[in-house]
């Protein structure tokens, strides 16, 4: 079969939602033709979609080594590895009561590393300003949370987190001004 099908079978799988059946035709395309930037690309968006992560970067990587001069590669490459730091620190620190003060300094330094490769990425402001507010850093939350919001204005979702984390300055302020009684 020639790679052109694999193509528009994983396009078809896609259209109909089926991201596993999508990543085996791409697969085969790529089997047939390891050359092609492009295919390795549509590659990494699909396992990016799929939240496989490290094969979107494998797949991402290879499409910006085979075309360096196309800077959607380059773009995609970074909002992948941004998206996998988010991910990675997301693990260090959600739904657990146990995690330490050093790890939610290190959950940070993944989450501002992720800002920084992919400035546009709301996701990682919107975690990096939970985990500041879970280190009683609130003034530095919220400002980060306000620097997402003034590149998302017609997300609601953000206002509501930013009530959130105002609230909690305020219950922060009421602990520490009754605990200096």
């Amino acid at each position: 079969m020639k790679p052109e099908s694999y193509i528009q079978k994983a396009y078809r799988c896609i259209l109909q939602n089926d991201f596993e059946e999508a990543l085996r035709w791409f697969e085969q395309a790529i089997i047939a033709n390891p050359g092609d930037a492009e295919v390795h690309y549509r590659c990494s968006i699909t396992y990016g979609r799929s939240n496989k992560l490290e094969m979107a970067i494998t797949h991402a990587e290879e499409a910006v080594r085979l075309q360096p001069d196309k800077p959607e590669y380059a773009l995609h490459l970074q909002h992948i590895k941004a998206a996998e730091l988010v991910q990675r620190a997301r693990k260090m620190v959600e739904n657990r009561k146990d995690v330490t003060k050093a790890e939610l300094y290190q959950a940070v330094g993944h989450l501002k590393s992720a800002v920084a490769m992919d400035p546009l990425y709301a996701q990682a402001y919107v975690w990096l300003a939970l985990v500041y507010s879970e280190l009683d850093e609130h003034a530095l939350a919220i400002s980060t949370l306000k620097e997402v919001i003034s590149l998302y204005p017609q997300e609601s979702g953000l206002q509501h987190i930013m009530e959130e984390l105002k609230q909690r300055l305020k219950s922060y302020m009421q602990d520490t001004a009754s605990d200096g009684k």
